[in-house]
């Protein structure tokens, strides 16, 4: 399901050139970031409206938990028969990624995904509310980086602001976005 939400990033094809091996690449992204970084260690959500898999998923990465760095990025290797000719340039993106990520003690939000049949019917805000819900009572802040700018305002409903735009040469724009904790809503 997160394949097929992240078919028409822009970051995903940027990385991923061609349907085909854009599909399968991303499956297998997300093979390793579910086992590497967020089984056990974050915490998901997912909505399953009707029976079957997953419409829609929420991957979030507690304070105090890096996110990327060197291991993350070996933990990626496997990733290069996708990436072919692409691999310099995704490890140097991934890597200014990792330096703009903030150190302070925050919810990330890693991956949120839709199945694109069921986008717009309100599934990435249901996946998303717990956690922005515990921000507010912890009174901890959230943050993430959208890929799609058509993203960013969805992203602002819900409390985000952008901080920053990552452009790296030949690569799409990266929007990283924060978002303070709303007591009074919490």
């Amino acid at each position: 399901m997160l394949a097929r939400a992240f078919d028409d990033d822009p970051l995903a094809i940027y990385i991923f050139p061609g349907a085909r091996v854009r599909s399968r690449g991303l499956e297998r992204f997300f093979d390793i970031q579910m086992g590497a970084m967020f089984l056990g260690a974050g915490e998901s959500y997912g909505a399953w409206p009707g029976a079957g898999a997953p419409r829609a998923a929420a991957l979030w990465l507690p304070p105090g938990r890096p996110p990327a760095g060197f291991g993350a990025a070996l933990r990626l290797l496997p990733l290069v028969r996708y990436t072919g000719r692409r691999t310099a340039q995704t490890l140097r993106l991934l890597g200014a990624v990792d330096a703009r990520h903030p150190r302070s003690p925050h919810y990330y939000l890693g991956v949120l995904g839709t199945d694109p049949p069921m986008q717009g019917q309100g599934l990435g805000s249901a996946v998303m509310r717990p956690v922005l819900e515990r921000c507010d009572r912890e009174g901890i802040p959230a943050y993430l980086e959208s890929s799609k700018e058509r993203n960013v305002p969805f992203y602002r409903r819900h409390g985000f602001e952008v901080t920053d735009e990552l452009r790296l040469p030949g690569a799409p724009p990266l929007w990283l976005m924060w978002r303070e904790p709303r007591p009074d809503s919490g």
